[in-house]
């Protein structure tokens, strides 16, 4: 019998499900927990996933319910999820002296969403060396902050707090995420940098390393997108949920605090998942703002989820093109090709139809407000984190909802649509064409 071949995707996809199994044995065992009991199957199967697909929504208290041996478990699928499953064992095959085959490389392309099969070992070894080096000084910030503080064992601490926002996983060691130090400058903007460069992807960065001005290397098209709506997000974003919450959540804090949180809050939701802010206080049209950032989400090849940056950018320049009566869509003088923008209408028609499809269920099984639900199901799509609080009253059948959603969310619409068989074909004939009234 022939030897099934896996696409890129599959391998990928199947990757995420074999780090999250054997997460979910281990934090099932009773040493994963501090009270030495088992945790039950359903809760352990969701922590994995929320922890490998880099989302931080919880069922349990990650500092007091899960042991040393627990925590670490997580620690290590965040970081395995942030980076991609396939992309550590390619990488670790390299450090054994295994040679870089083509399926190899096709694999890692697809999880880094490298646009060329060229300088895969090369960009293997900057990854690592980046993203240690990112969570290494991050981790020095955070532990010199709290080394004074009272703060049970600083040093690690500092390590999983500066690996979940590098990795955009949203786990805290604390029970109320970073409400605590929503006034702390040094712990904002430290926390924030980690999570703007883990969520712009290692393709930009990597692109930005490189780039001097006027030299042969400039910015691709991608990293100009990228940029581009990273920055008009927060420009967007920061005005609105101050002036929405200036007298809510933000109500007790000097003016330097409100300008934090706001920033804090309008940066974290693209992925993240940390609070300094009462989320299930926050206004109906501030959870409403965070849902559409939690859809948009972080950039492709990054730590984090959503439809991507580049993905929600062009999308808006499709429709800007149409509506000014364009036939070529353009961005900085460069033309989109019609393949690029069917992608983009699937994976923003697949995502929105998977938000639709998992509100509705778990309105059928869990009875709690309609915008809690959503905001809910936009969490765990987007793999940010963020809650109003009802995680931990879902019934199973909704942990279960949540459990899948956050996986395909990780995956990703094109990912998972190539995982099960996509394929591009030439038409041997064509039908004669009908015009359909539409509007």
């Amino acid at each position: 019998m022939a030897k099934a071949r896996l696409n890129p995707a599959q391998i990928l996809a199947l990757g995420f499900l074999a780090a999250i199994t054997i997460g979910t044995i281990l934090l099932s065992l009773p040493i994963s927990t501090a009270n030495g009991q088992r945790l039950p199957f359903v809760d352990a199967l969701f922590t994995a996933t929320s922890a490998t697909c880099v989302t931080g929504l919880k069922v349990v208290d990650t500092g007091s319910y899960f042991s040393l041996f627990g925590q670490l478990v997580i620690l290590v699928l965040i970081q395995l999820g942030g980076l991609g499953i396939m992309t550590m064992a390619t990488l670790f095959g390299l450090m054994i002296g295994r040679r870089l085959g083509l399926r190899e490389r096709l694999v890692v392309q697809e999880a880094l969403k490298h646009s060329t099969l060229g300088g895969i070992r090369v960009l293997l070894r900057y990854v690592i060396i980046l993203t240690l080096s990112i969570e290494g000084l991050g981790a020095i910030f955070l532990y010199l902050r709290w080394k004074g503080m009272g703060i049970s064992y600083p040093g690690y601490c500092a390590v999983f707090h500066a690996v979940s926002g590098f990795c955009n996983a949203g786990f805290s060691l604390f029970k109320d995420s970073l409400v605590g130090y929503q006034a702390d400058p040094v712990i904002n903007v430290t926390m924030l940098l980690l999570i703007i460069l883990g969520g712009l992807g290692f393709t930009v960065l990597t692109n930005l390393r490189r780039y001097r001005p006027g030299k042969k290397e400039t910015l691709s098209l991608h990293t100009k997108v990228v940029l581009s709506m990273t920055f008009f997000l927060i420009v967007l974003s920061v005005p609105l949920i101050f002036l929405l919450e200036r007298n809510n959540t933000l109500s007790t804090l000097p003016v330097g605090g409100k300008i934090l949180g706001a920033v804090f809050q309008a940066i974290t939701p693209r992925t993240a998942g940390f609070n300094t802010l009462e989320i299930g206080q926050m206004r109906g049209a501030s959870l409403f703002l965070l849902m559409i950032l939690m859809f948009i989400g972080a950039s492709p090849g990054s730590t984090g989820g959503g439809v991507k940056t580049s993905t929600f950018g062009v999308f808006l320049v499709t429709i800007w093109t149409f509506f000014r009566g364009k036939k070529e869509i353009t961005i900085f003088k460069r033309t989109i090709s019609h393949k690029v923008t069917r992608e983009i209408l699937t994976v923003v028609a697949f995502a929105f139809g998977l938000v639709v499809l998992a509100t509705f269920l778990l309105l059928l099984t869990e009875g709690k407000e309609f915008i809690k639900v959503l905001f809910e199901v936009f969490s765990a799509f987007g793999t940010v984190g963020l809650s109003t609080g009802i995680t931990d009253t879902l019934s199973n059948l909704g942990r279960i909802i949540i459990t899948i959603t956050m996986f395909m969310g990780r995956i990703g619409p094109l990912t998972i649509a190539v995982a099960m068989g996509q394929r591009e074909y030439a038409p041997l004939y064509k039908y004669p064409e009908e015009r359909v009234m539409i509007g």
